[in-house]
């Protein structure tokens, strides 16, 4: 199983010129099916997708509906062993909590695959490698 982080759900809904190579390989990796994410990645996905500064932005139903589809995929939640690891994987790494957390909601669910374009590309945290997908070789 792979994780996959809040900016390829934001880059799978934008219709940027500038981004549209990342909007269709964000497309094809959602529509893989060995996917996971956590409820932080889907809130914070709701909180930016809906801000008014964006555009174009979604409305309130709209991002509800998207992040509706995203339940067919095992989803970690916010529990109070994930807020003792993620300070744990915080102080280890050095890493901000909120990518913290999402490395060990990805390691909770068994998954050896991070996808994201936060942390560092080919980063390996005990077992959970971070692949940013927007590479011209991600090399999976």
């Amino acid at each position: 199983m792979r994780f996959v982080d809040t900016n390829v759900l934001l880059y799978a809904i934008s219709s940027r010129a500038d981004e549209a190579g990342k909007a269709e390989r964000a497309v094809t990796l959602l529509n893989e099916r060995d996917l996971a994410v956590s409820v932080q990645v889907l809130q914070e996905f709701y909180v930016q997708a809906t801000r008014p500064s964006r555009s174009p932005r979604l409305g309130h139903d709209e991002a509800v509906a998207f992040i509706g589809t995203f339940f067919r995929f095992p989803v970690h939640e916010t529990t109070a062993s994930l807020l003792r690891s993620a300070l744990a994987a915080k102080h280890r790494w050095q890493i901000d909590y909120w990518d913290a957390t999402i490395v060990e909601a990805a390691r909770a669910l068994g998954c050896r695959t991070l996808y994201s374009e936060d942390l560092r590309h080919g980063q390996d945290f005990d077992g959970v490698r971070v692949v940013n997908p927007f590479l011209a070789n991600d090399g999976d």
